[in-house]
């Protein structure tokens, strides 16, 4: 959370239960001066909000807070305590206050000097506390004074979760064992004569009633609590919820029976009847689905739980006195860490002493250790396998490329994709539609219904209140973009942009960049052919090239420098160095003018190419780049260089041609060159021979021509491209997951990981289409049921507690379906 402009904050709200609920708290956010843009997802419990440009991050939160607790969504704050050193003076209080208050998050803090401890009230992070710790420990330090976390034990989200499912457990179980007997009396006596006549023969019909009375009471101001702490407020500020409904539904039952129980003369003798027994079990039933709900939304946030689960707790930091076991939140940049066989590495840095093989497979998905040596990075998370190594901490915190994994994969597990937007324009009138149907169902009852009218109609009512609560429209959506995109994680599918994940299921054309993509991005020198009237002998030549190709980055470069170190030459003094975009360079090496590149670059100098034009086509046919070299104005030689085609490349195109779509590829490699190895794979379209900036008209091309196009590149030198796609691909390094202009990226090199992307996409979107199908379907065809429009015709009612068990199961249902994602194949 910064002030930075535009930045994005991420902040946990909790009594979110339905769509409806969902749509109030994301209103009561955009209401917060400097807010640009609310998202609020009822699966993760999360608000992503954006801030207008320039807006106090800090200000912004406090009020974004007091708004969400007005509102009956209060955000989940933590507090933990502080032990301060330094500290002598109300003034010096007075300091250390001003600086925790301005980190990002802190909602208040407390300093008191007699024991020299401060507690600080902060929204829970998303990450984690570890990284708001970290930040209060160095505010303070920053202030002058020193701090260490005195007496804290982590609150995460995890854990948060689990004890609010163990308290759900527990209100499960008490409601269930008061609501049985109730159950056993009322309904036990209408279908089974002998219990019938044993509580006949037992107790009076006003001991019955007034038992029931006394346990439903305990269920519903117990257990039920919740509801009406809720709902009722919700209903009183204009805002009616899922638990308004239920709160109204059960009150109205039960507050019917306690008329009948202690009134019963103010009610026709038609009337008489009690329902205690449905009050009661509506609100078990309700309780039940909500653990199953929990239950089942707990398994939807593995891939996150999975990832936190590499974070180490504690690294073995040097120090004066050796090395000592110290938490991830006091780790600084520069900082030697040890660590030993079977330990993960805590954070990113640089081997300095040491060797030894670490597992990777959490970034490249490679099951091989890769060795490690002095000045090799090493990143947080892995584990390593043999030897013991001593590195240096560069990256800490949210910096760290596990800490970047999490923040995309938790972006877009709380992504709002263009289709939620009919779901929010259905539930910001569903509540008060469901209320107004409530009292019509009520009247219509009450005026033609048979007798006992008054019965009949509250039953009715009632039920169409339970049965038409909206949590399976609220969860229809999140919960298949959290299953889908926790899938993806685990197969190293990184989703940077939620809306991607939509966008994938409509593309009709993936373009491919070749070098590094397609191929292995390792090319290796093949040939020297030199001219008929050369001046230079081979090795010179090479000898030149690499000296000039030196101070290049392009792999073509570090080819012909691979393989003049290769052959031990000696490379001279490079005194100029001028790289000419597309095309290729020219060097001053020592005494001699050198230009190294296609056969465009020789042309627009005026270099006739001889009987080398022919050469290079031919090898070009054959897949190699072929790459002149003139000195001093005369062409001197023919190299060519190839590269290894991925193994996984051919079986990606075929998979993508499975999917029905087009496979195109988009370089700057000759045209021979690249057509021959576009027949080689079975790739439909090529386009060769461009600039950078034509990779981006190239796309402009096949969108107008084929519709929705994504591109597949390294995410560097093809950012612009990457942007015009409508999404784009980046294939990281493993290491390099911070690529800002791709929608996706990969972070293994096997690009059938694209294909298993699209189909995920498509499969996750018609997830989607069926959640929502069912709670739009549920809800249309059972509140008419509810509310008796089949009673005309074959006499039958909707009971208040079928309608409790169906509104409970549809929710579970939904979830459940969306849990089918985790078992897509990425052979898929």
């Amino acid at each position: 959370m910064s002030s930075r402009a535009n930045a994005t904050l991420h902040i946990p709200v909790t009594g979110l239960s339905c769509a409806g609920c969902v749509r109030r708290a994301q209103s009561a956010i955009e209401q917060v001066e400097g807010v640009a843009e609310a998202a609020v997802n009822l699966a993760n419990e999360q608000a992503d909000i954006t801030l207008q440009h320039n807006a106090n991050s800090n200000s912004v939160i406090a009020n974004v807070a007091a708004q969400l607790k007005k509102a009956g969504y209060p955000t989940r704050v933590e507090e933990i305590q502080l032990s301060l050193n330094g500290m002598h003076c109300a003034s010096c209080v007075g300091k250390v206050e001003k600086a925790l208050r301005l980190v990002a998050g802190v909602l208040d803090a407390r300093v008191n000097l007699a024991n020299e401890t401060a507690r600080v009230e902060f929204i829970a992070s998303t990450q984690g506390a570890d990284v708001r710790i970290r930040d209060l420990l160095q505010a303070v330090k920053q202030a002058g004074y020193s701090a260490e976390v005195h007496e804290y034990q982590q609150q995460d989200q995890a854990h948060t979760k689990q004890k609010a499912y163990q308290q759900l457990k527990r209100s499960f179980w008490l409601a269930f064992a008061l609501t049985l007997p109730v159950f056993f009396v009322e309904m036990g006596s209408h279908f089974i004569p002998l219990i019938h006549q044993l509580v006949e023969s037992s107790m009076s019909l006003e001991v019955n009633w007034g038992l029931q009375f006394i346990l439903t009471s305990l269920v519903m101001f117990g257990p039920g609590l919740r509801f009406y702490k809720v709902g009722l407020p919700a209903l009183f500020r204009g805002t009616p919820d899922m638990n308004s409904l239920v709160a109204m539904g059960t009150l109205a039952a039960w507050a019917y029976s306690c008329v009948a129980l202690f009134f019963p003369e103010w009610l026709p003798s038609a009337s008489r009847f009690v329902y205690f027994e449905p009050a009661a079990v509506i609100v078990t039933l309700i309780l039940l689905g909500r653990l199953l709900e929990a239950r089942a939304k707990g398994r939807t946030g593995e891939a996150i739980k999975k990832l936190l689960g590499l974070q180490v707790k504690t690294a073995r930091v040097k120090s004066n006195n050796g090395f000592q076991d110290v938490s991830l939140s006091h780790i600084e940049i520069g900082d030697t860490i040890q660590v030993r066989p079977g330990e993960r590495v805590a954070v990113d840095g640089v081997v300095i002493e040491g060797e030894s093989h670490l597992d990777e497979s959490m970034l490249t998905g490679e099951p091989m250790p890769v060795r490690k040596t002095i000045n090799d990075k090493v990143v947080g998370g892995t584990l390593n396998t043999n030897g013991t190594l001593l590195y240096r901490a560069d990256k800490i915190g949210a910096d760290t490329v596990l800490a970047q994994i999490i923040q995309l994969v938790e972006r877009a597990q709380g992504a709002r994709l263009p289709v939620q937007h009919l779901v929010d324009k259905v539930t910001a009138v569903f509540v008060p539609v469901v209320l107004a149907l409530a009292l019509v169902t009520l009247l219509v009852w009450l005026m033609f219904g048979p007798e006992p009218a008054l019965t009949m109609a509250l039953v009715n009512a009632v039920a169409v209140l339970i049965i038409a609560c909206p949590c399976a429209m609220g969860l229809a959506t999140p919960v298949s973009i959290m299953v889908g995109t926790g899938r993806a994680a685990n197969d190293g599918i990184l989703f940077r942009k939620g809306e991607a994940l939509q966008q994938l299921r409509d593309i009709k054309v993936v373009a491919f960049d070749k070098t590094g993509t397609l191929t292995e991005g390792k090319p290796s020198l093949r040939r020297v052919v030199r001219a008929a009237h050369a001046q230079f002998p081979e090795t010179e030549l090479l000898s030149l090239a690499a000296s000039a190709e030196e101070h290049s980055e392009h792999p073509i470069a570090r080819a012909v420098v691979a393989a003049a170190k290769a052959q031990k030459l000696k490379l001279q003094p490079t005194l100029t160095f001028e790289q000419i975009s597309g095309m290729g360079l020219e060097a001053q090496v020592n005494a001699h003018t050198v230009l190294i590149g296609a056969a465009r670059l020789m042309q627009s100098r005026g270099i006739a190419l001889g009987n080398l034009e022919q050469s290079a086509d031919d090898f070009a046919s054959e897949g190699e780049t072929p790459l002149f070299i003139a000195v001093n104005g005369q062409l001197e030689a023919l190299i060519t260089v190839a590269d290894k085609v991925r193994e996984s490349t051919a079986i990606a195109i075929q998979t993508l041609h499975g999917l029905g779509l087009k496979v195109a590829m988009i370089t700057g490699d000759a045209k021979h060159t690249a057509h021959a190895i576009a027949k080689q794979l079975g790739i439909d379209h090529v386009v060769a021979e461009v600039m950078p900036n034509g990779k981006v008209d190239a796309i402009e091309a096949l969108q107008q021509a084929h519709g929705c196009v994504a591109f597949v590149g390294d995410g560097i030198n093809d950012a612009p491209a990457l942007a015009k796609a409508n999404v784009g691909i980046a294939i990281g390094s493993g290491t390099d997951v911070a690529i800002e202009s791709a929608d996706v990226v990969l972070m293994r090199s096997d690009i059938t990981s694209v294909a298993h992307a699209i189909a995920l996409s498509q499969k996750t979107m018609r997830n989607i289409k069926q959640n929502l199908f069912w709670a739009f379907a549920y809800n249309i065809l059972l509140i008419p049921v509810a509310a008796g429009v089949l009673y005309p015709i074959w006499g039958l009612l909707l009971s208040p507690m079928l309608a409790a068990g169906a509104m409970a199961l549809s929710s579970v249902f939904v979830i459940t379906n969306a849990l089918r994602l985790k078992d897509i194949n990425k052979e898929a």
